[in-house]
């Protein structure tokens, strides 16, 4: 009877450091969890702020600003404009 029950003392402790290793673990992926969520987050923020400054670096009157001021460029008159057909409209209106 005393084997017995040192056998079921040794079970009942190993049951109990496997249930308080395996809260440890859940506790520290939850915490990672929340880690990972927060960084996410800021992700999506820093995201739409480069977003926001993509576009406000393509803008075509900063672009055009540019273009003028540092580059010495203007538009040309509207005789000097060309417009070139793409190859399948000159195609089509060749036959």
């Amino acid at each position: 009877m005393v084997r017995l029950n040192l056998l079921l003392l040794a079970l009942l402790t190993a049951c109990a450091l496997g249930l308080v290793t395996s809260q440890h673990k859940a506790r520290k992926l939850f915490v990672e969890l929340e880690q990972e969520q927060e960084r996410a987050r800021s992700l999506e923020i820093e995201y739409g702020q480069l977003q926001l400054e993509a576009g406000t670096w393509a803008m075509h009157t900063r672009v055009e600003r540019i273009a003028t001021r540092a580059l010495h460029m203007h538009t040309p008159e509207a005789k000097r404009i060309q417009v070139v057909p793409r190859r399948a409209q000159a195609q089509g209106a060749a036959q």
